[in-house]
């Protein structure tokens, strides 16, 4: 874990995100397809459960803010459901499933902190594959991509990252392990009382 020093008063704060890292297989596949197209999106493939925001919070208090908001929150499966496209943006729409949709309301309340335009009502999770696309090369982009499917259609999430904007790249300051339900470790506990002494 690394602690921040503090900023002046007077500086511009950082933006800090709360994200979910996709598996290496999916991470691979969408920078090899951002490497053979030739765009890019903000920092390594990953799933915003928050959108970036600024907060006049502490390295210290915000981890602790984070560490309530998350608090007892469990691993999860994510749906990847295809290709969207908006201006200027091309990524892989994900599933809002409730359990995802309660967790980015409590994220919401770490704070003070400022709110991104897509978040609360307007989240929509992804995996972004371009940013900054100009409008002659959104139909191309689109027709390259539009047969591709990815590798999987869905994913675990068993950790979250708390991350910050620093020039231009994206730092992970600390991760979040999530639960695991119960019913996935009884079935090892019941093996372990069964077996013979």
């Amino acid at each position: 874990m690394t602690l921040l020093p503090p900023l002046p008063d007077d500086a511009p704060r950082p933006l800090y995100s709360i994200v979910a890292w996709p598996p290496e297989v999916l991470d691979s596949w969408l920078r090899r397809l951002q490497d053979r197209l030739n765009v890019r999106g903000f920092g390594l493939p990953h799933l915003n459960i928050r959108a970036p925001f600024q907060t006049p919070l502490r390295s210290a208090e915000l981890l602790d803010a984070c560490r309530t908001a998350l608090r007892g929150q469990s691993a999860f499966e994510v749906q990847v459901l295809g290709w969207k496209q908006l201006p200027g943006v091309i990524f892989l729409e994900c599933g809002l499933s409730p359990e995802l949709r309660a967790l980015h309301d409590r994220t919401l309340e770490i704070g003070p902190s400022s709110r991104a335009r897509y978040d609360g009502a307007e989240y929509r999770p992804h995996l972004t594959l371009a940013l900054g696309v100009l409008p002659w090369a959104e139909p191309v982009l689109g027709e390259a991509i539009r047969d591709l499917r990815p590798p999987l259609t869905s994913f675990r999430v068993e950790a979250l990252s708390l991350t910050r904007e620093h020039r231009g790249e994206v730092q992970e300051l600390h991760t979040f392990p999530l639960l695991h339900p119960a019913s996935e470790t009884e079935p090892e506990r019941r093996d372990a009382e069964a077996a013979p002494s």
